[in-house]
């Protein structure tokens, strides 16, 4: 059964791990679409907004353009050199106006939207007649060649269009073209936030199938590890109560067969010894099987046959009765309390005391001390014995059905772990309570509380 259940664990996680692998793909999936979904639209928004730089401020495209012809001239001419023609181009006077204009009309055209932005410059070259073209510069992009904008990085950033532009030109009847080639690059802040917000419904419902699927795997686990409990408690109930029947049965065989013999009939005197062993052995049996049928039922299912008692004479008859079984046992008392009429069922509590005194023993008391006080409007009865005591963690779990402390096996007694239940429930349905206070090795005290 512990095998099966392994297993079944084993593969009910690599069920779960493939299950989630498999949902987190589609999430990561689904993410790469939104991005790649939200990098177009942002695209074709800008797009719209701006196809060149005319829709900006045709005055500073002029200038632009005179920029771009003056510095044909300058290197036609040969009073430049590249390096000063990149760098004469890269630091013109329009950057910051410009750069001011466009992002303006950013802001204007998608409010809901913070952009930042740059367009940098890839490529510059001449072209003449008499000449062959030549290149001032055409590299990748690279934000060390930003025109205009505001972005610091173009690692965050997502290239939104290309702009390819000529300038045509002439000196001292020399004909040239300009060619030129730039890229704008914008970043949206907070992109992340934006995607996140559309896929709320596809990562809520995931994170909630995930959980389903833990819930359910835990719940399952749960009930096959009570299963397995279940099924241990029934097989040790049966090996201990077999135990149990075996030796009343053994004794009443042999008692039976000892009658058989004529010598044994003959003599009263053994001949009444015997009858009382298979009396005693029987009312054993009948011992046992009531305790298992008065232990199959709840508290709220006993039948209680209550009356009014002394309860000071109660328990000094169970004491007497006590002594009769066990003369071995010390048994003394502690009556801080006079003549407490009590409404109680007696042949059930008597029965619930019995069994307390009698696990006592059961676990190596010689001694033990029973005291009755009232206490805030309740009548209360300690049994404390001189035992091995019972450690701290398996206290709470004494008066389950079937539990028995391991170190049980004390004067070759079993027992069937029914004994304190019994206690709790009659307890329960006298409206009462019991609890137990003890230390492993320092006996043990059991306190029993009604209401006055």
């Amino acid at each position: 059964m512990k095998q099966r259940i392994n297993l079944l664990i084993a593969f009910s996680i690599v069920a779960l791990v493939v299950l989630s692998t498999v949902q987190c793909y589609l999430v990561k999936t689904t993410y790469d679409y939104k991005v790649a979904q939200f990098h177009t639209e942002i695209k074709n928004e800008i797009a719209q907004i701006t196809n060149n730089y005319s829709d900006i401020d045709s005055a500073l495209v002029t200038k632009k353009e005179f920029l771009y012809k003056e510095i044909g001239t300058y290197y036609i001419q040969g009073k430049k050199t590249k390096f000063q023609l990149k760098k004469t181009i890269l630091e013109n006077e329009f950057t910051d106006v410009i750069s001011l204009k466009i992002q303006q009309k950013l802001k204007r055209e998608l409010p809901n939207l913070k952009i930042d932005f740059a367009i940098v410059l890839n490529k510059f070259i001449i072209y003449q007649n008499t000449k062959k073209n030549d290149t001032i510069f055409s590299e990748k992009p690279s934000i060390q060649n930003k025109l205009y904008g505001n972005l610091a990085s173009l690692n965050h950033s997502f290239l939104v269009r290309n702009y390819v532009g000529t300038t045509n030109g002439s000196f001292e009847n020399q004909d040239y073209k300009l060619l030129t080639e730039d890229s704008m690059y914008v970043a949206v802040i907070d992109w992340e936030m934006i995607i996140l917000k559309r896929m709320t419904f596809i990562l809520v419902l995931s994170l909630l199938s995930i959980a389903t699927l833990i819930t359910l795997f835990v719940i399952a686990i749960k009930a096959l590890i009570k299963q397995k409990k279940v099924s241990d408690v029934k097989t040790d109930f049966i090996n201990n109560i077999t135990h149990e029947l075996k030796t009343p049965l053994a004794t009443l065989s042999i008692s039976t067969k000892i009658l058989e013999q004529k010598n044994i009939r003959d003599n009263d005197e053994k001949f009444i010894s015997l009858v009382n062993t298979i009396s005693r052995q029987n009312n054993r049996l009948q011992h046992l099987i009531d305790q298992v049928m008065a232990n199959s039922l709840a508290e709220n299912q006993i039948e209680l046959q209550k009356e009014k008692i002394i309860t000071e004479d109660f328990l000094l008859s169970i004491i007497k009765d006590f002594k009769i079984g066990n003369p071995q046992i010390t048994i003394e008392t502690d009556f801080q309390t006079k003549k407490t009429i009590l409404v109680l069922d007696q042949f059930h509590l008597t029965t619930a005391i019995l069994n307390v005194l009698e696990n006592a023993v059961k676990y190596g008391s010689n001694k033990i001390l029973l005291t009755t006080k009232n206490y805030q409007n309740q009548f209360t009865i300690a049994i404390e014995d001189n035992g091995i005591g019972i450690s701290k963690n398996k206290q709470a779990l004494l008066f389950e059905k079937f539990y028995r402390v391991e170190q049980g096996n004390l004067h070759t007694t079993k027992g069937l772990g029914l004994g304190l239940y019994y206690v709790h429930q009659i307890i329960k349905a006298h409206q009462g309570s019991i609890a137990v206070m003890s230390d492993l090795g320092k006996g043990a005290v059991f306190t029993i509380m009604f209401k006055v």
